[in-house]
């Protein structure tokens, strides 16, 4: 076998025969010249607020519920990083129950999270990320049948606090 691979010689072109070779450096220059056009002629627009404003009507003298304060929701710890209290920024305190929560911001919010006002949460350092989510459940909304019924469209959270 290694006599017929030494057998096999190449022969070198003819004299005057031409030579055809695909020129690699011509299309790497249009390439970046492409590459260098794209990122030069590239604009990143600003992205656009979602800005939930109410602004009072004309003539209007005093301040609508849209416009208070966020509700202030503080979520306490016990020592095993269970829910220990639910207190709402009037001081009303609703214990473990979530669905006393639910019904008083229902009554707080009236027609949904068009006119309700923001909710901040407030909690314990340790408390556990289940208690969370279901005080965001109880004051975000609850599902009637097959509907979603929203109450508080917006939360934001507090820094958490160490015990």
């Amino acid at each position: 076998r290694s006599r017929k691979l030494a057998k096999m010689k190449f022969k070198a072109p003819a004299p005057g025969a031409i030579k055809n070779e695909l020129q690699m450096t011509s299309m790497i220059d249009i390439v970046f010249l492409l590459l260098i056009f794209f990122v030069c002629t590239f604009k990143i627009a600003p992205q656009e607020g979602d800005f939930n404003i109410k602004m009072p009507k004309e003539g209007e003298g005093k301040v609508e519920e849209s416009m208070q304060l966020p509700i202030k929701l503080r979520l306490i710890a016990d020592g095993d990083g269970k829910i220990g209290d639910v207190i709402i920024n009037d001081g009303t305190s609703f214990g473990k129950d979530f669905s006393k929560l639910r019904n008083y911001m229902m009554q707080l919010v009236g027609n949904g999270p068009e006119e309700g006002p923001e909710v901040e949460i407030d909690l314990d350092y340790n408390l556990k990320y289940e208690h969370v989510i279901e005080a965001i459940t109880a004051v975000t909304g609850y599902k009637k049948g097959a509907d979603i019924v929203r109450i508080v469209d917006k939360i934001k959270f507090a820094p958490a606090r160490k015990n």
